[in-house]
């Protein structure tokens, strides 16, 4: 998808990590949650609530998901996701951008 169709999209960002992690919040008209952000080069740690499913739309990051040992590369175009209720580490080496879809179980 390359666009979203009838949306609310919030105006306020949310700003993580002293302005490296920033994102926008954006409700699609059947309610589900999306963010669309930007991740500046280093090195973070996401906890979830719900489900994640992380597309990249530009660049590359190294993720280690929960119960992993090892970081795999993900770069644009590619998707990973995140248990409910764990937490994961992103090791970013150039600006990243992303949409993060929240999955209701």
């Amino acid at each position: 998808m390359v666009q979203f169709e009838n949306v609310t999209l919030m105006k306020k960002a949310n700003v993580y990590f002293d302005g490296n992690v920033t994102s926008r919040t954006v409700f699609l008209k059947d309610g589900e949650r999306k963010t669309l952000g930007i991740m500046c080069p280093g090195e973070y740690t996401f906890k979830t609530g719900l489900k994640e499913v992380m597309e990249i739309l530009a660049g590359n990051m190294e993720v280690k998901l929960p119960d992993s040992d090892a970081f795999v590369s993900y770069k644009e175009g590619e998707v990973f996701e995140v248990p409910s209720n764990s937490s994961f580490e992103v090791r970013v080496k150039e600006v990243s951008d992303y949409c993060c879809s929240y999955v209701k179980e």
